[in-house]
């Protein structure tokens, strides 16, 4: 579930401001977000259910989901961050015959810094396939909820990176992320929304090396 933080934070690091993309002297103005970071963690996108249980043979494959179609809605007020997840799960089955309801585990993850969960919530979704379809889809949600004062940047941090550097200054070409205080203060300020099914660790092996 661990994703690179640095690419992100790269992308991140500058605070707000009205010239967002643009090139000049002082280097290229980007916008950094308190909102988390939405992702689908590698291996964790789809499940697959076997009949009989505990068989991966290709001929006893039951169901298989996918998470899909991910949108993202986030607002923020003076105390909070809070991003709302909506995705679509779409399934097939083997046996169309009769009416059939799937109930599939999923979890919502609010991520620190690219390794310091601090929170989790395991929920449901249900698929139902009506008599006679191979197909069914459902759209569920997840929130994470962040305290503003834990995304807002030091002003010391924000000071340094929002510095005009000019060509020839002894530091114009230094990434200011080289600077572990710089580095581990936006890590702590940045977060992810994880959203994935809860696989066994059957399910997750099946996933990783199928």
């Amino acid at each position: 579930m661990k994703r690179s933080l640095a690419t992100v934070a790269l992308a991140l690091v500058l605070a707000a401001c009205a010239r967002d993309g643009q090139i000049a002297n002082g280097g290229v103005y980007v916008t950094r977000s308190g909102c988390p970071q939405v992702a689908i963690p590698a291996a964790t996108g789809d499940v697959t259910l076997f009949d009989p249980a505990g068989s991966t043979d290709s001929r006893a494959i039951d169901v298989v989901a996918t998470i899909t179609n991910m949108r993202v809605s986030c607002t923020e007020d003076a105390a909070n961050v809070v991003s709302v997840a909506t995705f679509d799960v779409v399934a097939t089955r083997r046996d169309p015959a009769a009416a059939r309801q799937v109930v599939l585990p999923f979890f919502a993850v609010a991520m620190q810094g690219g390794t310091n969960v601090t929170a989790k919530k395991v929920a449901g979704v249900a698929l139902n396939f009506p008599a006679g379809s191979l197909r069914a889809q459902t759209t569920s949600q997840a929130t994470a909820r962040v305290a503003r004062s834990a995304v807002v940047l030091p002003a010391d941090i924000q000071r340094e990176l929002t510095r005009e550097r000019r060509p020839g200054d002894a530091d114009a070409a230094v990434d200011p992320l080289s600077d572990p205080k710089v580095r581990d203060a936006v890590a702590r300020a940045s977060f992810e929304q994880l959203i994935g099914f809860q696989l066994t660790p059957q399910q997750l092996r099946y996933n990783a090396t199928r």
